[in-house]
C-alpha cells in the first residue's frame, strides 16, 4: 500500500521502498530521509560511547562497558597492524567509520514495512531508512576520505613531493611523466570511487532482496511461509554482510591513509 492508501503492484511496491523523501530537483535534491537517518545515528553512537566513556570503571565494568571495551580494543588492533605512521587522528577516525558504517548498515535488519508505513501514518510518502543504500551517503563519507588522503599527502611529502609521486612513479624518468601521471591519477580516484561504491552496491542488493522476500507475504500461504524461511536465512547472512563491510571500509580507509603517510 502507498501512503495515500492505494494498492501496489509487485512493481510499483519495489520502487517505493527504492524511493527516497526527497526535496528539490537534480543536482541539488536533498534526500531527507537519508540526511535524518544518518546523523541520527551519527549522535546515537556519540552519545553512547560518550555515556560510557564517562562511567566507565575500574572494577567490574557493566555489559554495554565491556561491549564498547571490545570494540575499541579491536578498532586499536587494526589500527595498529596496518598503520604504519604516527597519527592520533587516524584511531578515532577507524572507530567513528566503523562503528557508524555498520548502525547505517544495521538498519537493514529492520523488516522493510515497519518504518515506512509508520511514516505513511503520518503523511510522509517516502521513507527509506537505510543510509548506506543511498550513493550520496556512501560516496559523501569516500571523499571525505578522499580529502584527508590528499591533505596528509601534502603535509607529510609536501608539495613537492606529491607531485613527484604522482608524476615519478612508477617509471622514474622525465619522458614518462604523462604516463606516470594518468596512471597514479587513476589509481589516486579509484579509492574513493572504490569505498562509495563497494558499501553502496553491497547494502543495495541486500535491501532488494529483502523487499523481493517481503513480496512473497502478499501470494498463497504456502509461498508466504517460504517467505519467512528466506528472510530468516537471508536475515542471519546479511548480519555478516553488514559487519564485513563496515569491517572492509574502515580498513581501507586505515590503509589508504597509512600509504598516505610513507615518505619514498
Amino acid at each position: 500500500m502507498s501512503a495515500t492508501g492505494e494498492a501496489l503492484t509487485p512493481q510499483g511496491y519495489i520502487q517505493h521502498h527504492l524511493t527516497n523523501l526527497h526535496v528539490g530537483e537534480g543536482f541539488w535534491s536533498w534526500h531527507l530521509d537519508s540526511l535524518f537517518f544518518s546523523v541520527g545515528l551519527g549522535v546515537l553512537f556519540l552519545w553512547i560511547f560518550r555515556s560510557v566513556g564517562k562511567k566507565a570503571t575500574t572494577g567490574v565494568p557493566g555489559k554495554l562497558q565491556c561491549f564498547v571495551e571490545m570494540i575499541v580494543e579491536f578498532v586499536d588492533n587494526s589500527v595498529k597492524e596496518t598503520f604504519h605512521g604516527r597519527n592520533k587522528l587516524i584511531a578515532p577516525l577507524a572507530l567513528t567509520i566503523f562503528v557508524w558504517v555498520f548502525m547505517m548498515n544495521f538498519m537493514d535488519m529492520v523488516p522493510v514495512d515497519w518504518l515506512p508505513h509508520l511514516a505513511g501514518a503520518i503523511g510522509v510518502p517516502y521513507l527509506k531508512v537505510v543510509p548506506s543504500t543511498d550513493l550520496n551517503i556512501t560516496f559523501s563519507l569516500a571523499l571525505g576520505v578522499f580529502a584527508l588522503i590528499i591533505f596528509y599527502s601534502i603535509k607529510v611529502k609536501g608539495v613537492s613531493g606529491f607531485v613527484k609521486e604522482l608524476t615519478l612513479q612508477p617509471f622514474n624518468h622525465w619522458a614518462m611523466i604523462p604516463v606516470n601521471f594518468l596512471l597514479e591519477s587513476v589509481t589516486l580516484l579509484a579509492k574513493p570511487i572504490s569505498l562509495a561504491l563497494r558499501l553502496f552496491g553491497n547494502l543495495y542488493a541486500g535491501e532488494l532482496i529483502f523487499i523481493l522476500i517481503a513480496l512473497m507475504y502478499g501470494a498463497n500461504l504456502a509461498v508466504g511461509a517460504l517467505g519467512i524461511g528466506l528472510q530468516l536465512g537471508w536475515l542471519i547472512f546479511h548480519i555478516l554482510v553488514i559487519t564485513l563491510q563496515a569491517f572492509i571500509f574502515m580498513m581501507l580507509t586505515i590503509v589508504y591513509l597509512s600509504m598516505a603517510h610513507e615518505d619514498h
